[in-house]
């Protein structure tokens, strides 16, 4: 096992990553495959399929910019809904694009009228190379009303270190001046009425975050 898979940060992957084209087409296809597999040690039953945060982190306040070149207050934003906050880079070839495939997918299960209690947020952790536009077309890809962040990496490290997650990890370029970044395989699931108790790793499938979703609506309450 690798130091990053140690910390909890995502693991070796290679190094060319693909056009979006083809992580679209790739990762749906992934995405539906996955819909009716549980997650790994979860019961259909069970009242969450996240797994329990071993403290509450409580949600934090922070600005970054959004893909509109506006900034964007997580803590204002997100006052008053569930939130799902994510760290990672769009060229990621697995755990990030598949886990906002499985997002994306899930919530079409919920009906059109609760979505906007749902906030999705993507931080970069790849500042250089993740545009504005790169984020923004890269997130349309699993759905529309997912917000995406960007600002300096020191700024997203002390973002990560709030919410108890470790720092990104810049590896070396290669000699075409591609790189990887370890970043946390996780995604925070925020209550409406504040806190995070619950974590959602990498493998967590579409039917997990299908149960889980109106779940976390009916635990934080009516929505604004």
């Amino acid at each position: 096992m690798t130091q990053a898979n140690r910390s909890g940060l995502s693991g070796p992957i290679p190094r060319r990553a693909r056009p979006l084209a083809a992580v679209s087409v790739s990762l749906l296809a992934l995405s539906l495959s996955a819909a009716c597999a549980p997650g790994a040690g979860s019961s259909p039953d069970a009242e969450f399929q996240g797994e329990p945060l071993p403290i509450v982190i409580e949600r934090p306040d922070f600005t970054l910019t959004d893909t509109e070149g506006r900034p964007y207050s997580f803590l204002e934003e997100t006052r008053g809904r569930v939130a799902l906050l994510f760290f990672g880079y769009t060229w990621c070839p697995d755990v990030c694009p598949i886990h906002m495939a499985n997002i994306g997918q899930a919530m079409k299960s919920i009906p059109t009228e609760d979505r906007h209690r749902v906030e999705v947020v993507f931080v970069s952790t790849d500042p250089a190379r993740d545009t504005p536009e790169r984020i923004r077309e890269w997130l349309d890809v699993f759905d529309r009303s997912f917000v995406g962040l960007r600002g300096t990496l020191e700024e997203v490290n002390r973002i990560q270190n709030q919410v108890l997650l470790p720092a990104s990890l810049l590896d070396e370029p290669d000699e075409d001046g591609n790189y990887l970044v370890g970043h946390a395989a996780s995604v925070l699931a925020f209550s409406a009425d504040g806190p995070a108790r619950l974590r959602y790793p990498f493998g967590t499938r579409q039917a997990a975050w299908a149960h889980d979703l109106p779940r976390l609506m009916e635990q934080s309450g009516s929505g604004p």
